[in-house]
């Protein structure tokens, strides 16, 4: 017969024991994906801030490596985006004469601008974006959006609609 005492329930998971716990493992997984040990220190931190920014409470947490790797993976593919929207404004920047390069400070300033739009935009269909993108942007008329997309000024109309309520109800 076995004595020993099995307990009713298991210890109630804090943000101290999670990281404690899984910060290493998290921090390697991120390495293996990004190959850099530094982006994967900062995307760890940024996971665990996303953790106890969330709603889910931490003490419920039936599978806190699956939760971790899901917030992770979300962090990994806006890290991703940044990245691309990074070189494909420095992509821009190396085409402009040496005298309308801006400061390294304004730089700075477009590109988390630059990040903050995409973050807002991010969950729209592709062709909503687009359609807000081209009219706020480039200054495009329904009709030239229309003619772009080969939709209907109507359908333009109601992309803009759609993406104005979407940035309406993120900045809620």
């Amino acid at each position: 017969m076995n004595d020993a005492v099995v307990p009713t329930h298991a210890p109630e998971l804090t943000l101290s024991s999670l990281y404690r716990d899984h910060h290493s493992w998290l921090e390697s997984w991120l390495r293996r994906r990004l190959g850099n040990a530094w982006d994967a220190a900062d995307l760890s931190q940024d996971t665990f801030l996303r953790v106890l920014a969330s709603a889910q409470p931490i003490a419920q947490m039936q599978a806190p490596r699956a939760y971790l790797v899901t917030v992770g993976k979300r962090l990994l593919v806006n890290f991703h985006q940044r990245r691309s929207l990074e070189q494909a404004y420095l992509n821009a920047l190396a085409n402009l004469p040496e005298t309308c390069v801006p400061s390294p400070e304004q730089r700075w300033l477009v590109l988390e601008t630059l990040q903050a739009l995409d973050e807002l935009l991010d969950g729209l269909p592709v062709r909503v974006r687009r359609a807000f993108l081209w009219s706020q942007l480039e200054g495009l008329g329904y009709r030239e959006i229309a003619e772009r997309l080969d939709v209907c000024e109507r359908t333009v109309k109601r992309y803009m609609a759609q993406a104005y309520e979407h940035c309406l109800l993120v900045q809620l």
